[in-house]
């Protein structure tokens, strides 16, 4: 965005950036420069070929981005904020590119992290922060997404170990994963198995003809009479808590990762506006415009200020699930309509792969869905104001 001597970054009016350390900043900055040279030229021919750009995969290994707010195990270990910074110029380039380090750090290796067994950890953590294997995480099915305690997908004990049988649907990464984390319902509870890729009676099927996040891998997840040994099983996860847990995390890197894609559409819609001209002065000058960019840029700068103070919390050991639900339900609208009102401003050049908004906003659409709908997090909100769940 090219701005004129003293005057201030429209995405960032508040200086939030001065609330960031120095380690902080570092850490945006680096991923930028990753993401101009390498991803920025070439994200509307991915998105439009529908091809996820695995090349990419080393280059975030190389950074430390695959779960690297986690400790041990060749992870980075930052902190949270900086975790959210790295989200947020991901999504800036294309939402595919957050939710793969969302999924492979957050969901994936994070079930390991947390609730795997050591021998789980060992074989599988160091190789995804390496970006030599690729994790997925299996949750949500064909007929039970925004209810998981209603899973079909179920795990009986045999002899040998485990038989699992069940579909997973909409997983992010199924596709091209090493290992999935898949959840199903035992006697004992929901539990949480490690699946290799090569384990009996798994398969995936990747999902085509999608209007959004189409530079991402998709999938189908197919267990029948999948066999697994007993030590499949994640020792530590017992019950929906503990991937609602994983989601906690993913839905954190959203929070920031939506502000990306809305200061990527404001950035494109300001320059757009001051160099396109009608009537005999750029678009810009006109009221109307004015008071589209000054909505935007408010939810933006609003936006950030939420992430930042909930990226403290979390790095204080504070944050709360409600306060989470808070953030992705508050910043992906506004990201959404920031990229719906910064498509207008471009008018017909706004459906076009040559400017980001259109693709942002198509993106947006499914960000606003996965990791809980717009209406569970509300509900989560809800039961919070009034003690009251209303769920079931």
């Amino acid at each position: 965005m090219s701005r004129q001597p003293g005057q201030p970054d429209p995405s960032d009016l508040l200086d939030v950036a001065a609330l960031l350390s120095d380690e902080e900043r570092a850490v945006q900055a680096t991923v930028r420069r990753l993401l101009a040279e390498h991803a920025e030229p070439h994200v509307g021919e991915w998105f439009e070929r529908a091809e996820f750009p695995r090349a990419l995969v080393p280059r975030f290994a190389e950074l430390g981005l695959l779960g690297m707010h986690l400790d041990g195990y060749g992870c980075a270990g930052t902190n949270a904020v900086s975790y959210g910074l790295a989200c947020l110029e991901l999504e800036a380039v294309d939402s595919a590119l957050r939710s793969f380090v969302s999924v492979q750090g957050s969901l994936a290796m994070y079930a390991l992290w947390r609730f795997g067994s050591t021998r789980q950890k060992e074989e599988w953590l160091p190789a995804m922060a390496a970006g030599t294997a690729i994790g997925c995480f299996g949750l949500t099915e064909p007929d039970h997404g925004s209810d998981p305690a209603a899973m079909a997908t179920t795990a009986r004990r045999t002899d040998a170990g485990w038989v699992l049988d069940g579909t997973k649907m909409w997983i992010t990464n199924g596709g091209i994963a090493d290992v999935a984390i898949v959840w199903a319902r035992t006697d004992e509870g929901v539990r949480g198995f490690c699946v290799p890729r090569d384990t009996p009676g798994f398969t995936t099927r990747d999902m085509h003809h999608k209007l959004s996040l189409r530079a991402s891998v998709t999938s189908e997840l197919i267990l029948s009479g999948c066999e697994l040994p007993e030590d499949a099983i994640l020792p530590g996860a017992t019950g929906l808590r503990a991937p609602l847990a994983c989601l906690n995390e993913a839905r954190f890197g959203i929070v920031w990762g939506a502000l990306g894609a809305a200061r990527s559409c404001l950035a494109t819609a300001i320059d757009y506006a001051r160099e396109r001209t009608q009537f005999g002065r750029p678009v810009a000058a006109f009221q109307l415009t004015q008071e589209k960019l000054v909505e935007m840029a408010l939810e933006l700068n609003k936006g950030m200020l939420l992430a930042l103070h909930l990226g403290r919390r979390k790095d204080s050991g504070q944050l709360r699930p409600d306060q989470v639900s808070f953030g992705k339900l508050n910043n992906v609208r506004a990201a959404l309509q920031i990229a719906r009102t910064a498509r207008t401003i471009l008018g017909a050049n706004g459906i076009s792969l040559e400017y980001p908004v259109l693709r942002h906003a198509n993106n947006l659409e499914s960000v606003l869905t996965y990791e809980g709908t717009s209406e569970i997090h509300t509900l989560v909100l809800g039961e919070a104001i009034t003690g009251l769940s209303a769920f079931r």
